[in-house]
């Protein structure tokens, strides 16, 4: 497994994680609690070692999921990276986000004892809170690596201007942001100041929550716990658009004898040593698949072809 640096002075990690989100129900539908615990084991044996968790995924039972999986196997094993801050209804739905700097402590309180460890690797605010100032909520995650219980910080789907702030304020290692060849709003503005700053992008959603995973139709059905049932480029006309735009890349993938996910997984690879992409797998059959994309050769041609069939804001409808 190839590696590559978080940031400037971050931790060395596997060329690719694994977002374990989906293994909690919820999200993407029910999961298998035994099946995901063997994708993360594979995962580690496979040289996959930055895993990317959050504590109001399930409200906590992701990282008691991750903690489970790690059992048996040294700490250094695992570069874990959480998010914190969004705030949970008894129904399971968002209410809020809270990143005051007594939230930032309590929540990460809760977290190393889930994850039974006396360490994060990697700890951000999920998202901004319009409420507090960004520097508030890095100050009080600083003083907390100044303390031990984290070794860097990170951040989620912010832009540019608050990245410079966080940044002002302690070294960010990674921004988290969706990045696939249907989601590239990053490459105008918040991209480039990330890398101006020395900042690596962690990219989650390279599939497109599972439009170009090459297995989806338009009479595929949800069921209740499936969130994209609710996103926009997953109805009506627009997910006949997106899966026109699918069904090009299928021949590129057919050409270089690979699937439409691994082609996927590989673009995004290609974008650069600072982005590493999240696999969101939760089977053992997608993990293998996505694994796939780290041997897989794009030319200059290829990306070319790639580029033409799903041009840069082709995707029909908007990712939330």
């Amino acid at each position: 497994m190839k590696q590559r640096r978080l940031g400037i002075d971050g931790p060395l990690v596997s060329s690719m994680g694994l977002g374990c989100m989906g293994m909690s129900g919820g999200t993407y539908g029910s999961a298998d609690r035994a099946e995901s615990i063997n994708t993360i084991h594979a995962a580690l044996d496979a040289g996959v070692t930055l895993l990317d968790t959050g504590d109001f995924y399930s409200s906590g039972h992701n990282e008691l999921l991750v903690a489970e999986a790690l059992k048996g196997r040294k700490r250094e094993d695992a570069i874990l990276s959480v998010k914190f801050g969004m705030l949970i209804s008894p129904d399971g739905s968002y209410s809020g986000i809270d990143c005051r700097p007594q939230a930032v402590t309590n929540s990460l309180s809760y977290t190393l004892a889930r994850l039974n460890t006396d360490y994060v690797d990697i700890y951000r605010p999920a998202r901004l809170d319009p409420t507090v100032p960004i520097e508030e909520t890095i100050g009080a995650i600083a003083d907390m690596v100044k303390a031990g219980y984290v070794r860097h910080i990170g951040l989620s789907e912010v832009d540019a201007e608050i990245l410079r702030r966080a940044h002002a304020v302690h070294p960010i290692t990674d921004l988290q942001f969706e990045y696939s060849l249907m989601s590239r709003d990053i490459e105008k503005e918040i991209l480039p100041t990330a890398r101006e700053l020395g900042i690596s992008i962690t990219a989650y959603g390279i599939l497109s929550h599972g439009l170009l995973s090459g297995t989806w139709d338009k009479d595929r059905r949800t069921d209740g716990f499936d969130f994209r049932k609710h996103l926009p480029r997953f109805t009506g006309e627009n997910l006949d658009k997106n899966l026109e735009l699918v069904e090009a890349l299928r021949t590129i993938a057919e050409e270089k004898n690979t699937t439409i996910a691994s082609l996927a997984t590989s673009w995004v690879l290609s974008r650069g040593d600072d982005i590493i992409p999240l696999i969101g797998a939760r089977r053992l059959t997608q993990l293998q698949d996505a694994v796939t994309a780290l041997d897989l050769q794009l030319t200059a041609s290829d990306l070319e072809k790639i580029q033409e069939a799903v041009p840069a804001d082709a995707a029909a409808g908007t990712r939330y």
